[in-house]
C-alpha cells in the first residue's frame, strides 16, 4: 500500500492513521492531504485555517493547512482529484518538521522524534540545530477554533422524511442484564421504522427473555463464538438499507437512530460514526464534540449504508476473538472512497462492562493482553498493520503502542505515567521481545492464510 509522501512526519507520530494511506479504488474520497497546486481551501474557512509564515517549504505550508482543516472539522473532498496528484512531491526540510511537531504534539513526542532520527543516523547537526532553534515554539490549539455547522439543527432531512428501514445489529454474549437496558432504549426511539437483529452467543441462551420487548426482533442463536461471526451473520438477515451497529453494554438517547440518518443526509456521507463516551479508560477526546471526518470505525455505534458492504465486503473474520476488526473495516471503506463522518449527536454511553462480550473472548486493549506472557500486541494488530501499511509504519506503530501499554488500562489516560512505561520496557525487555516474536509469528500465519472477508 502506498503512503502520502508529505505525511512523513505523521507516520512517526500517528502511524496507524487511515489518512496516511492513498485510496486506490476511487478518485473521490475524504482528504487530509492538501496540495495548493491542485486544490484550494474555500475562503469561507478563513476563520478556521490560518497560514503559518514560520514554514519555509511549500509542502510544510500545505501539510499544516490540511492538518488544521481536517482536525477542525473542515471536510475537504478530492473532487475527482486523484491521490497521486494530491501527493506533494517537494520534501519538507528538517526545521519545518520540528516546527510542525512542536505546534501539534506534546513535548515527549518531540523528544521521541529527535531520538528516533539520531538513532537512524540522520545528520546530527541538522537535527540538533532544528530541535534547539524551534524550542520557543508553543503548542497550538489543534481543534480550536473548529468549524460549527450552524444550520445542522434546522436541517430538514429528506432522508428521515423518506422513512427508510434501519436494521440495528447487536451481538451479545452473557449480558442479559445490560442488554435489557439496551432494548428498553430502543423501544423509546422517536424514529420507528427499524428492526433489531440480535446474534446471541450466550452459553445458555434465555429465549424467553426477548418476549418482554415491543420491538421487531430477529434472533440468531450461535454456539460458535466470535464478534465478527455474529455481526456478519446478523447483517445477512437484515432487510434495511442502513445497518446500525450497536453494543450490548451501551445506553443511547431517544433521537439516536434519527440523528444517524440526519447526519448521513446532511453530509452526503456513507458512514455515520457515532461517538462513544466511555466510562472506563481514557477521557473523552475534545474532538468528539463537533462534526469532522471520522478516522475510526466503532462497531458499537455506527450506521453504514448497505452499499458499502456490497462493494467492500463485510468484516474480516481473521479478527474473531481478537481486536481491530472494526478498524480494518473502516480503513477498507476509506480506501474504497467511502465518506465517513464523526457524529457528535449520535452518541452512546459505553459502559465497558468487565465481564461477558469480548472481555470473555479476548482483551480490553490491542496492546494489553490478559496474560503477561501472551502475545503483545494482539496478533490481529500486526496482521492489520502488516497487511496495509509500509514496513516503517509498522515498526513505529509497534513501538508507540507497546511503551504505554505497560501502564495498567485503568490509568491509560494518565500521560504523565508514560515515562514509567519506558523504564518498565527497559526492565522487561527480554519478555517484551518474546511477546512480540510470538505475535509476529502468529500474524505471519494469518497473512499467509489470507483474509476471511465475507460478502452479503
Amino acid at each position: 500500500m502506498k503512503a502520502f509522501r508529505n505525511f512523513k512526519i505523521i507516520k512517526y507520530l500517528n502511524p496507524g492513521w487511515y489518512f496516511n494511506l492513498m485510496p486506490e479504488s476511487s478518485s473521490t474520497f475524504s482528504v487530509c492531504c492538501f496540495n495548493s497546486d491542485v486544490m484550494k481551501i474555500p475562503d469561507k474557512y478563513e476563520n478556521v485555517v490560518f497560514p503559518d509564515s514560520r514554514f519555509t517549504s511549500k509542502s510544510a505550508i500545505d501539510l499544516d493547512a490540511g492538518f488544521q482543516a481536517w482536525n477542525r472539522g473542515v471536510m475537504l473532498k478530492s473532487e475527482n482529484i486523484s491521490a497521486e496528484k494530491l501527493d506533494n512531491k517537494e520534501s519538507i526540510n528538517t526545521k519545518d518538521e520540528y516546527i510542525f511537531i512542536r505546534k501539534y504534539y506534546k513535548r515527549h513526542r518531540v523528544y521521541y522524534y529527535l531520538i528516533k532520527n539520531l538513532l537512524s543516523f540522520h545528520n546530527p547537526f541538522k537535527e540538533l540545530n532544528a530541535f534547539f532553534s524551534t524550542r520557543k515554539i508553543e503548542r497550538a490549539e489543534l481543534i480550536k477554533p473548529h468549524l460549527e455547522y450552524e444550520d445542522y439543527g434546522e436541517f430538514d432531512s429528506q432522508l428521515v422524511k423518506n422513512y427508510p428501514k434501519v436494521s440495528v445489529i447487536i451481538p451479545t454474549l452473557n449480558r442479559y442484564e445490560y442488554l435489557r437496558d439496551v432494548l428498553r432504549d430502543l423501544e423509546q426511539q422517536d424514529y420507528k421504522n427499524f428492526e433489531v437483529v440480535i446474534a446471541d452467543q450466550t452459553d445458555d441462551p434465555d429465549k424467553e427473555f426477548y418476549s418482554e420487548f415491543a420491538l421487531d426482533l430477529k434472533l440468531i442463536f450461535q454456539k460458535d463464538k466470535g464478534q465478527w461471526l455474529a455481526r456478519n451473520e446478523a447483517a445477512r438477515k437484515c432487510k434495511g438499507d442502513f445497518f446500525l451497529f450497536f453494543d450490548d453494554d451501551s445506553r443511547v438517547n431517544k433521537d439516536w437512530i434519527r440523528e444517524h440518518l440526519k447526519g448521513l443526509d446532511y453530509f452526503n456521507a456513507d458512514i455515520s460514526a457515532g461517538v462513544s463516551l466511555s466510562t472506563v479508560g481514557d477521557k473523552v477526546p475534545e474532538n468528539y464534540s463537533f462534526f469532522r471526518w471520522a478516522d475510526q470505525f466503532d462497531s458499537g455505534n455506527a450506521m453504514v449504508k448497505r452499499k458499502v458492504f456490497e462493494k467492500t465486503g463485510m468484516f474480516d473474520r481473521q479478527f474473531d476473538k481478537m481486536r481491530m476488526g472494526d478498524g480494518e473495516f473502516g480503513l477498507r471503506a476509506y480506501l474504497g472512497g467511502f465518506m465517513s463522518i464523526s457524529h457528535p449527536y449520535a452518541k452512546r454511553i459505553h459502559l465497558k462492562v468487565g465481564s461477558g462480550g469480548l472481555r470473555q473472548m479476548g482483551s480490553w486493549d490491542a496492546f494489553r493482553p490478559k496474560n503477561f506472557f501472551s502475545p503483545r500486541p494482539i496478533p490481529s494488530v500486526l496482521y492489520l498493520y502488516r497487511k496495509y501499511y509500509p514496513a516503517d509504519f509498522v515498526r513505529n506503530a509497534v513501538l508507540i503502542g507497546i511503551l504505554p501499554s505497560l501502564i495498567p488500562y485503568k490509568w491509560k489516560g494518565k500521560k504523565y505515567l508514560y515515562p514509567l512505561g519506558v523504564l518498565l520496557a527497559v526492565f522487561f525487555l527480554p519478555v517484551l521481545l518474546i511477546q512480540l516474536r510470538i505475535s509476529w509469528k502468529r500474524s505471519t500465519e494469518m497473512l499467509k492464510e489470507g483474509d476471511r472477508i465475507e460478502w452479503l
